[in-house]
């Protein structure tokens, strides 16, 4: 099931939801995130770009899906997992779910990536993603947030995504 191929230039995905950048100036960090549709390499993506910086306690920045229009959560339980075409400046990624269970802003579900310099399919599936902070099991019944993320280090992120889908 594709959640987006990046066919817009307003942000608003095949779902109908639209991509937020979001960053650790939420919590008083200082790191800075841009997002921007673009044409790179042959392909239409999405370009997370940004300095993630650790003082003030903060640490990273992402672009953030809902993923149903409503508000509400999608069942996600017929898929192994996500499928992403990725390209970027060779650092590791995050890939971060939210459930309808996740009530706090720290809490998610995690796996990751490394995005290479040149355009490639990453497959992440649900059985990779670790609970963070949060002791209930991947629900896949009830997804509701995704979020592609540069964490936990100081490092400039540059991150491309041309499509994002469940397999």
């Amino acid at each position: 099931m594709l959640i987006d191929d990046i066919g817009r230039d307003d942000f608003v995905s095949t779902l109908g939801t639209s991509w937020k950048p979001i960053s650790d100036r939420v919590m008083g960090g200082i790191s800075r995130a841009a997002l921007d549709v673009e044409e790179y390499a042959g392909r239409r993506c999405l370009h997370l770009s940004g300095d993630v910086c650790l003082d003030n306690d903060g640490g990273f920045i992402q672009m953030g899906l809902d993923l149903d229009p409503l508000g509400s959560t999608i069942d996600a339980r017929q898929f192994a997992g996500l499928r992403l075409v990725t390209q970027g400046n060779a650092e590791v990624y995050a890939v971060h779910i939210r459930t309808a269970d996740v009530v706090r802003s720290w809490q998610s579900y995690r796996a990751q990536f490394q995005a290479l310099p040149k355009w490639r399919e990453v497959r992440l599936p649900f059985t990779d993603f670790v609970p963070h902070r949060i002791e209930t099991s991947l629900d896949l019944s009830r997804l509701r947030r995704v979020g592609l993320v540069a964490i936990g280090r100081e490092f400039f992120a540059d991150l491309r995504v041309a499509e994002i889908a469940f397999y």
